[in-house]
Protein backbone atom coordinates (compact mmCIF):
# COMPACT_ATOMS: atom_id res chain seq x y z
CA UNK A 1 0.00 0.00 0.00
CA UNK A 2 1.32 3.41 -0.96
CA UNK A 3 -0.23 5.02 2.08
CA UNK A 4 1.89 2.91 4.44
CA UNK A 5 4.70 5.39 3.83
CA UNK A 6 2.52 8.04 5.51
CA UNK A 7 1.30 5.85 8.36
CA UNK A 8 1.66 7.49 11.75
CA UNK A 9 0.00 9.49 14.49
CA UNK A 10 -1.19 12.33 12.26
CA UNK A 11 -2.79 10.08 9.66
CA UNK A 12 -4.33 7.89 12.38
CA UNK A 13 -5.80 11.06 13.89
CA UNK A 14 -7.25 12.11 10.53
CA UNK A 15 -8.84 8.72 9.90
CA UNK A 16 -10.20 8.53 13.45
CA UNK A 17 -11.73 11.97 12.98
CA UNK A 18 -13.41 10.84 9.75
CA UNK A 19 -14.67 7.65 11.39
CA UNK A 20 -16.13 9.72 14.24
CA UNK A 21 -18.48 11.62 11.91
CA UNK A 22 -22.09 10.61 12.47
CA UNK A 23 -23.97 11.75 9.37
CA UNK A 24 -23.76 13.57 6.03
CA UNK A 25 -24.17 16.99 7.62
CA UNK A 26 -21.19 16.38 9.92
CA UNK A 27 -19.19 15.22 6.88
CA UNK A 28 -20.06 18.39 4.99
CA UNK A 29 -19.02 20.54 7.95
CA UNK A 30 -15.80 18.64 8.63
CA UNK A 31 -14.60 18.50 5.03
CA UNK A 32 -15.55 22.15 4.50
CA UNK A 33 -13.13 23.03 7.30
CA UNK A 34 -10.49 20.46 6.31
CA UNK A 35 -10.25 20.77 2.52
CA UNK A 36 -10.47 23.32 -0.23
CA UNK A 37 -13.43 23.12 -2.59
CA UNK A 38 -11.09 21.83 -5.32
CA UNK A 39 -9.76 19.05 -3.06
CA UNK A 40 -13.28 17.92 -2.19
CA UNK A 41 -14.32 18.00 -5.84
CA UNK A 42 -11.27 15.95 -6.84
CA UNK A 43 -12.06 13.26 -4.25
CA UNK A 44 -15.73 13.12 -5.27
CA UNK A 45 -14.74 13.02 -8.94
CA UNK A 46 -12.45 10.02 -8.42
CA UNK A 47 -15.20 8.07 -6.69
CA UNK A 48 -17.62 8.89 -9.52
CA UNK A 49 -15.00 7.81 -12.08
CA UNK A 50 -14.64 4.50 -10.21
CA UNK A 51 -18.41 4.00 -10.23
CA UNK A 52 -18.63 4.70 -13.94
CA UNK A 53 -15.68 2.43 -14.78
CA UNK A 54 -17.28 -0.41 -12.84
CA UNK A 55 -20.48 0.13 -14.79
CA UNK A 56 -18.61 -0.13 -18.08
CA UNK A 57 -18.62 3.47 -19.25
CA UNK A 58 -16.02 4.45 -21.84
CA UNK A 59 -13.17 6.84 -21.06
CA UNK A 60 -14.76 9.38 -23.41
CA UNK A 61 -18.14 9.23 -21.66
CA UNK A 62 -16.47 9.49 -18.21
CA UNK A 63 -14.32 12.40 -19.34
CA UNK A 64 -17.36 14.19 -20.77
CA UNK A 65 -19.63 13.62 -17.76
CA UNK A 66 -17.14 14.19 -14.94
CA UNK A 67 -14.51 16.46 -16.44
CA UNK A 68 -11.83 14.04 -15.24
CA UNK A 69 -8.65 13.84 -17.26
CA UNK A 70 -7.68 10.61 -18.95
CA UNK A 71 -4.75 10.46 -16.51
CA UNK A 72 -7.17 10.52 -13.56
CA UNK A 73 -9.39 7.92 -15.20
CA UNK A 74 -6.37 5.68 -15.85
CA UNK A 75 -5.18 6.04 -12.27
CA UNK A 76 -8.59 5.13 -10.87
CA UNK A 77 -8.82 2.17 -13.27
CA UNK A 78 -5.39 0.96 -12.11
CA UNK A 79 -6.61 1.14 -8.50
CA UNK A 80 -9.75 -0.78 -9.42
CA UNK A 81 -7.71 -3.49 -11.13
CA UNK A 82 -4.62 -3.70 -8.93
CA UNK A 83 -5.39 -1.74 -5.76
CA UNK A 84 -6.79 -2.67 -2.37
CA UNK A 85 -10.42 -3.12 -3.54
CA UNK A 86 -11.40 -0.08 -1.48
CA UNK A 87 -13.34 1.60 -4.28
CA UNK A 88 -15.36 -1.60 -4.77
CA UNK A 89 -15.92 -1.94 -1.02
CA UNK A 90 -17.17 1.63 -0.66
CA UNK A 91 -19.30 1.60 -3.80
CA UNK A 92 -20.86 -1.74 -2.84
CA UNK A 93 -21.72 -0.41 0.61
CA UNK A 94 -23.27 2.75 -0.84
CA UNK A 95 -25.30 0.66 -3.29
CA UNK A 96 -26.48 -1.72 -0.54
CA UNK A 97 -27.42 1.18 1.73
CA UNK A 98 -29.43 2.79 -1.08
CA UNK A 99 -31.21 -0.51 -1.75
CA UNK A 100 -32.09 -0.86 1.94
CA UNK A 101 -33.42 2.70 2.04
CA UNK A 102 -35.50 2.10 -1.08
CA UNK A 103 -36.88 -1.12 0.36
CA UNK A 104 -37.94 0.51 3.61
CA UNK A 105 -39.92 3.26 1.88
Amino acid sequence: MQINKLRGRELDQLFRAILSLKDLEECYRFFDDLCTVNEIQALAQRLEVARMLREGYTYHKIETETGASTATISRVKRCLNYGNDAYAMALDRIYNEQQEEAGSQ
